[in-house]
Parts: structure tokens; C-alpha cells; sequence
């Protein structure tokens, strides 16, 4: 079919709907698309503006109005061509203009990093989607048709785009409920992630394909003369296998076999009324057997992207699970089509109305949050936010409140309000009291125990959680309450990284660098830096990064014979340790007091065996330092220290069956490493047990005592050699 005869059909489609007053308009902005794009090919050699008028016909599946339309047809003009989005709004009014410059990226506006770009190309695209989502709706019907032709791409640019699709478009799809192109862009995107997966899976379908046509028509008639009693009218019962991405994730992320996939049938009735799904469901039950803990009521409980279905999991006759999908027509539109079932018109415009402003809400939530973030964390915290599944928990009064699955207490405390999150001092699920880092699965009910005395959120609880909504609201917390401390905690975490690098903090901090690096991260001086380093506004890494680059450019500017910046010189050594007045001197540390950076030390010359390193306070050099003073050397801690370093701690504990599994779990999940145990007994009646572990300093052992201290039982953990308990 050719280019005019295609635009025709499309614009025929476009009239079934009863608009047929507004096919003319779109006939000229398939011209004037034709025009623009006139001298332009894709890399299949096929004419640009195929590409265009495909994207329209997808976006006419959806039924969506002639804006949409239009705005498809054009949607690459302003980035590919001389024409200007005032051209556009003169010929086919602002709402089409809106759209297209939404759809139009950012690739004229230089940004430091590509990752940079890309963000504020998702931010532009998310801003756009929250004034108008007809936006997001034909950028995805662009990304499916892209995803269609990309054999004409390199191989590099193939995965690269199928990454993108599933990192970002495919979530998209899902949060708006438009499962038809979902699926078709996962499905596509993993034939060139991982082809041998999934060619595995389609030979595994094609093989028993005569056994599934065969199974799946048995369970349609038996269902069909099953509810025939009902006599319900526009009954339609589908068979379908499971989609190809969604069979992979559970057999290569859940390690199943394909056989193990209890879903991979499914059957779809589709009804008049809700209460004839309740009624079908009934029916059913009665005709096979379900599998426990198999059901889901997402008519009852929606999911955010307004899907429902009654979801059950079935054993057939032959042995083989089958799920089977329970909905209204109505119901299916929008699991076919999610937001674009719901568009609405009105003579003079468009209206979501109030619900559906509602059900977009986490679009401008999302926007809200991560508005001050970096490229890394606002990419990390889209994915999280759009992730595929869900979990939905109650509060006590009922109300339902969706979490990414993984979410904990926490997310769910900040989920109701900031205040009830920051005030936080414990939970209870299903009326039982439990850690607030506790996982929650659905049908959990949740209830937030706080405390107007409460000294706020603790700084792992950013690490703890899921969403990031509750992450921004303790930083913004820490922001607000905690400066002085992000000040400090931000020093030390710079300070810490720029050793990595072979720079000193102490000699950059006053710099033309710093300062510089400081305006272009948008802070006002060193010390917001730095209190944004500590309450996590901004990473290390790219604190780092930023110095390096304004290093970079001062050098490049200096003019010839001028001083060049240099990086200040940092003392290293293999050993750890710097023996003064020797560049190459043997170094061994003492077993007697086993010193890990962090401690006070002392050098002392042994015969043949170079220079003993002790703690100042072990007692074994008490007596020696007056009486072989001359065989005493200053040494110190280098300035970058890598490895690890041995240490010994003695821990008391009531004995009880699992207390040294519990210990030595305790510190496997810390990822310690343990050289070695002793125990015995005391007069006391605990045990005592002697562990050879290895830190990185003073800091780590004392975390590390810390955390073995609070394993039940335990009463008192010494590091040996030291007079005083690291923890009683």
C-alpha cells in the first residue's frame, strides 16, 4: 500500500469514530509531514515519513482524538527539519504544538554528561505527560514503532535501544495500564537482550504448540457449556499463552523450568456486569480445582493504573495449572488500553475530569521529589517507582495503599504523610509488633506507632528503603534539622573519596577549584556542599567527578610556562604504614596488640625482622621505651590505606543452642571475614569466646563490636590487648 493510500485508511479509521469532520485536518498534517520530511530516508532506506505515519496508525488503535493524531504526523518535524513549533500551533492550533514540543528531546542543549541529557529528557518528556498525557501515549506508539524496525540498526544500537525500552518505556506502558503495547515492546526488546533465552522459550512454545491449541480448546468449550445456565449475552471466553518476556522472567529470575510456569496458560471471560464475574467465578470453582493463595480481586482492589480482573490459578484435568482472567468489557478496554479508554472529550478541548487528574498524581509526585537529585539517583529512582510489581497493604480503617514489592514499614509511614514517617518509633502488622525494616506483602495491615518525642529518622533508613518518596522526605528531614551533622558527615565521606583519587581535602577546600566545582553542582558555598554530601542531595562520586573536570580545564587555560594546578602528593604504602626516615623498611604488626588503622601506634627495630608496629597502649613496649628507647621509630598511618587488617576480640554471652550460629551470622552478614574461634567457660558460667576477624580501622571494629553486642545472649565484646570493653 502506498503512502497516500495508507494516510486514507488512517484517516478512515480515524472516521469510524464518529468524527468525521476532523479528517481533513489530519490529511494536511500527513502532507504537510510528507513535505517537511520530503528529502529524508531511515536506515531501512524506506522514505522518513513512513515512520510518522506508522505512529499515527498506533495512535488511532487507542482511538485517541485528532490532536493526537496530528500531532503524531508531526511529532519529528521540529526536531529533524527547519520547522518551529509557532509554525505548527498557526496551522493546526497550540494543543498540537504542546504535544510535539513535548515529544521533542533536548539534543540541542549541550549538558555535561549523556546520562545528564538523558534525565532531563525524561524530565521534560514526564513534565509534558503530567499538563497532557496524550504525550507519553504517542511517544510510546514512536518507541513501539522504532522497536519494530530496529534490524536496520547496528547491533550496539539495538541493545542500547532495547535497554532504554525496557528501563523506561515499558514501566511507562505499565503505570498507565497499556498492556497491548507493554507486552509487544517486551516481548521485542528481549529478542536482542538475550536472543538465546528467547529463542528457548518460543522453540519450548512452538514444540508443544499442538498440545497447547489442543489443551486450550478443551477448557474454552468445557467453561463455555459450564456457563450457559447464566445465559449471559456478548459472553467472549479467549485462550492465549502466557506473554514470551513474562514466561522468562519467571524461569530465568526465578530459576523454573518452563513446566514450572503455572500460568503459562490463561484463559479470558469476558462478561456484561460485575456481579456476573463473581457469578462466572463461582462457576468455575466448580468445574476445577484452584490452587491455594492463587487468587487476586482486582475488581474489589484496583491497581493503580485502574486495572481489574478476578485473577485464579486452576488445576485442569490433565494435570496442567491454568490461570484464568474474570472482567467486564469495560474492564477489558482498559486492560487493553489503560489511560486512553478513559479519554474524554468536550466541544472546545479536552477534560480528565477530577478522578483522573487523580489517578496522574504520581507523575507531578515524581517530579516534586526528585527535582533536586542527580542524573544516577533520579534514573535509579524512576526505575523504582515504575517497578513492575506490586504489594498492597491497609491501613487499620481499610483504606488501600500500593508500594513496590520489597516496600517496608517505613515506606508505607512516609506513603501516609511526612510527619507520620519522620515522628516513627514502630509498627505493628496484623496487629503484631515487628522491626520497622520489616517487608510487607499484600494484605499486610499496617499501623505506624509514633511519638512526639521522637529524635526523627535514623540515616540507614535511606538505605532501608524501597520508594523513593520516602527517601527524599529523610533527606529533605536531614536537610532541614540536621545541618551541623550533615556538615561533619559530609567531610568525612569528600575527604574519604578524594584519597581514593590522590587528593587532600585540607588542600582543595579553600581552592579556585572548589569553589568553582561548588557553583557548578548549584551551591552557594563549601559548607552547603558538604551538608548536601551528608544528607544525600548530591553523591561524592560526582562532587569528585566536578573537581576533576574544573582540574582538567584549569590546565588546559594556563598559559604556556605559567604554573600548572597540580594535585597534592599523598603518602602511600603497601603495608599501611609509614616507618619515618625509610622508604623500604620491612613493617609487621604486633600480635600481642594486632593495631588497625585508627589506633595511635608505635614503631620498634627488631633483629632481622624490620620494624614491629604496636598500639602506644600496648603494655609488652611500656617497659622497653626507657630501657631500648634508641630502638623506637615514629611511624604513622598512610594517607590511603587499602586491605584489611587483623584483629582479636574476646565476647561473653549467656550460652544458649545457637549462640555461636548467631554470632557468626551476625557477622557474615556484615561480610566479615573470621580467621579463627576459641571457647571456654568462665567462673561466671558464660561462655567466652576469642574470634580472629579482620576491619579496616578503628571505625569498622567498633561497628562491627557494636553489632555483636546486640545478638541476644551476648553481654560484653573486648578487643584484646585494650584494657577497656569496645562495648559492655
Amino acid at each position: 500500500m502506498n503512502l497516500e493510500k495508507r494516510a486514507s485508511a488512517l484517516a478512515e479509521k480515524y472516521a469510524a469514530y464518529g468524527r468525521a469532520s476532523e479528517v481533513p485536518r489530519i490529511l494536511e498534517a500527513f502532507a504537510f509531514a510528507a513535505e517537511a520530511h520530503k528529502d529524508q530516508f531511515r536506515q531501512s532506506g524506506e522514505p522518513y515519513v513512513t515512520h510518522p505515519l506508522a505512529v499515527a496508525e498506533i495512535v488511532a488503535d487507542m482511538e485517541l482524538d485528532s490532536d493526537s493524531i496530528c500531532a503524531a504526523l508531526l511529532h519529528d518535524t521540529v526536531e529533524d527539519t527547519p520547522t518551529t513549533t509557532d509554525e505548527i500551533a498557526g496551522r493546526f492550533g497550540a494543543h498540537v504544538a504542546e504535544i510535539v514540543d513535548g515529544l521533542t528531546k533536548l539534543d540541542r542543549i549541550p549538558y555535561s554528561s549523556k546520562e545528564e541529557q538523558e534525565v532531563e529528557n525524561l524530565r521534560k518528556m514526564l513534565l509534558a505527560m503530567s499538563k497532557d498525557i496524550r504525550v507519553i501515549l504517542i511517544k510510546l506508539a514512536d518507541r513501539l514503532h522504532n522497536i519494530r524496525t530496529l534490524d536496520a540498526k547496528p547491533d550496539i544500537k539495538r541493545r542500547e535501544t532495547a535497554l532504554e525500552t525496557m528501563d523506561v518505556y515499558s514501566p511507562i506502558a505499565h503505570r498507565l495500564g497499556v498492556t497491548t503495547i507493554k507486552q509487544e515492546l517486551e516481548d521485542r526488546s528481549l529478542r536482542y537482550l538475550d536472543p538465546i533465552g528467547y529463542d528457548e522459550i518460543v522453540s519450548a512454545l512452538e514444540n508443544t504448540s499442538e498440545f497447547r491449541e489442543g489443551l486450550i480448546n478443551t477448557i474454552k468449550a468445557t467453561i463455555q457449556e459450564g456457563l450457559e445456565p447464566l445465559g449471559i449475552e456478548n459472553l467472549c471466553i479467549e485462550g492465549r499463552v502466557k506473554q514470551i518476556y513474562s514466561i522468562y522472567r519467571k524461569m530465568f529470575m526465578q530459576n523454573k523450568t518452563i513446566d514450572e510456569v503455572y500460568d503459562l496458560y490463561a484463559i479470558r471471560v469476558i462478561v456484561n456486569t460485575k456481579e456476573e464475574c463473581y457469578n462466572v467465578l463461582g462457576l468455575i470453582h466448580d468445574m476445577y480445582r484452584p490452587m491455594p493463595r492463587r487468587f487476586k480481586d482486582y475488581i474489589s482492589t484496583p491497581k493503580p493504573n485502574m486495572y481489574q480482573s478476578l485473577h485464579t490459578t486452576l488445576i485442569g484435568r490433565e494435570g496442567t495449572p491454568f490461570e484464568v482472567q474474570i472482567r467486564t468489557w469495560d474492564m477489558h478496554h482498559v486492560a487493553e488500553y489503560g489511560v486512553a479508554a478513559h479519554w474524554k472529550y468536550k466541544e472546545g478541548g479536552n477534560d480528565l475530569g477530577n478522578s483522573y487528574e487523580q489517578k496522574l498524581g504520581w507523575i507531578r509526585s515524581m517530579l516534586e521529589t526528585q527535582q533536586d537529585t542527580d542524573a544516577e539517583d533520579f534514573i535509579s529512582s524512576f526505575k523504582t517507582d515504575m517497578f513492575d510489581d506490586e504489594v498492597y497493604v491497609f491501613t487499620p480503617k481499610g483504606d488501600v495503599i500500593s508500594l513496590p514489592s520489597g516496600a517496608t514499614t517505613i515506606d508505607f509511614a512516609y506513603a501516609i504523610h511526612s510527619g507520620v514517617g519522620n515522628r516513627m518509633v514502630g509498627a505493628k502488622v496484623n496487629n503484631r509488633m515487628v522491626p520497622i525494616d520489616t517487608v510487607l506483602t499484600n494484605g499486610d495491615i499496617v499501623e505506624v506507632l509514633t511519638s512526639k518525642v521522637s529524635r526523627g529518622p535514623g540515616r540507614d533508613w535511606i538505605k532501608i528503603v524501597k520508594t523513593s518518596e520516602a527517601r527524599t522526605k529523610i533527606k529533605q528531614w536531614y536537610k532541614k534539622e540536621k545541618r551541623e551533622e550533615n556538615i561533619v558527615q559530609g567531610r568525612e565521606m569528600l575527604d574519604a573519596e578524594l584519597k581514593k583519587e590522590g587528593m587532600l581535602l585540607s588542600e582543595l577546600e579553600k581552592s579556585e577549584t572548589m569553589l568553582t566545582a561548588c557553583k557548578k553542582l548549584s551551591f552557594n558555598t563549601f559548607e552547603d556542599m558538604l551538608a548536601g554530601i551528608g544528607y544525600g542531595g548530591v553523591t561524592t562520586q560526582r562532587v569528585v567527578n566536578r573537581i576533576r573536570e574544573e582540574f582538567a580545564k584549569i590546565q588546559k587555560t594556563r598559559d604556556e610556562g605559567e604554573p600548572v594546578a597540580t594535585v597534592p602528593v599523598i603518602r602511600r604504602s603497601e603495608s599501611g604504614v609509614i616507618v619515618e626516615g625509610s622508604d623500604s623498611c620491612l613493617v609487621k604488626f604486633a600480635r600481642c596488640c594486632t593495631p588497625v588503622p585508627g589506633d595511635r601506634i608505635r614503631g620498634f627495630v627488631t633483629r632481622g625482622y624490620g620494624v614491629s608496629v604496636h598500639r602506644c597502649e600496648c603494655l609488652n613496649i611500656t617497659g622497653m621505651q626507657k630501657t631500648q628507647a634508641d630502638r623506637f621509630v615514629d611511624v604513622c598511618w598512610a594517607d590511603i590505606i587499602e586491605g584489611s587488617f587483623s584483629a582479636s576480640i574476646e565476647i561473653s554471652a549467656r550460652d544458649r543452642v545457637t549462640l555461636i550460629a548467631d554470632i557468626t551470622m551476625a557477622l557474615a552478614n556484615m561480610h566479615i571475614p573470621i580467621h579463627g574461634i576459641q571457647t571456654k567457660h568462665a567462673e561466671s558460667g558464660e561462655i567466652v569466646l576469642l574470634m580472629d576477624i579482620s576491619v579496616s580501622g578503628v571505625p569498622h571494629l567498633n561497628t562491627v563490636c557494636s553489632r555483636v553486642h546486640g545478638v541476644r545472649g551476648v553481654t560484653s565484646v573486648t578487643r584484646v590487648g585494650v584494657a577497656e570493653d569496645c562495648v559492655k
